[in-house]
C-alpha cells in the first residue's frame, strides 16, 4: 500500500451506502447532526482527515445536539447490557470494589440531579478511582464550564470510536 491510498477500513465506510454509514456514525455518537455532518463531507482520504471532521462538528453542536449525543451513554458503571462498546469503554469499573460501584452510583445520581444529565467522561483506560476522582472534581463546575469539558470529553470518544470503525479489517 501507498502512503496515498485509503486505508482499507476507511475506504470501506466511505463506500457504505448512506444509511449503513449514517447507522455506523451512530453508533460511534448519537448525536445526528454530527453525524450528519460527518456523512455529508465523505469521502475522507485519511483517518486524521474524518478526525478533523469530527472535531469541528462536535465544536458546532448546539445544547440540543450535546444532550442528543449524551443520551446515547449510560452512566459510569452501568454499561448498557449488551454492549460491547460501552461495557469495554468501562472496563476500569468491572473489577472495583462494591464500595466502589455504590459510591459512583451515588455520585453519578448527584452530578445528574446538578447538570441534568449522564456524568460524561472519556472512560477508556481510566481506573474506576480515576472516573471518581472526576465526578468529585467537575461536580463542583458551573454549567457553562461543565458544558464545555462534557464536549470536550464527547470529542475524545468520538475518535476512539471512529478509529475503531476506521481501522478494523
Amino acid at each position: 500500500m501507498t502512503s496515498t491510498s485509503t486505508p482499507p477500513g476507511l475506504a470501506r465506510f466511505n463506500a457504505l451506502e448512506e444509511h449503513a454509514a449514517l447507522t455506523a456514525l451512530h453508533e460511534a455518537c448519537a448525536s445526528t447532526a454530527w453525524a450528519k455532518r460527518l456523512l455529508a463531507a465523505r469521502p475522507y482520504a485519511t483517518s486524521e482527515d474524518l478526525y478533523a471532521a469530527s472535531d469541528a462538528a462536535m465544536a458546532e453542536l448546539t445544547a440540543a445536539d450535546l444532550d442528543e449525543a449524551m443520551a446515547g451513554h449510560p452512566p459510569i458503571g452501568r454499561p448498557k447490557p449488551g454492549d460491547p462498546t460501552s461495557a469495554r469503554e468501562q472496563r476500569g469499573m468491572a473489577g472495583a470494589s462494591d464500595a466502589l460501584k455504590a459510591e459512583m452510583l451515588e455520585l453519578n445520581l448527584a452530578y445528574q440531579e446538578r447538570f441534568g444529565h449522564v456524568f460524561l467522561i472519556c472512560a477508556t483506560g481510566r481506573t474506576g478511582e480515576q472516573m471518581r476522582d472526576a465526578v468529585r472534581e467537575r461536580i463542583a463546575n458551573t454549567p457553562e464550564r461543565e458544558r464545555e469539558i462534557v464536549r470536550t470529553e464527547l470529542g475524545k470518544i468520538n475518535r476512539i470510536r471512529l478509529a475503531r470503525l476506521v481501522e478494523e479489517d
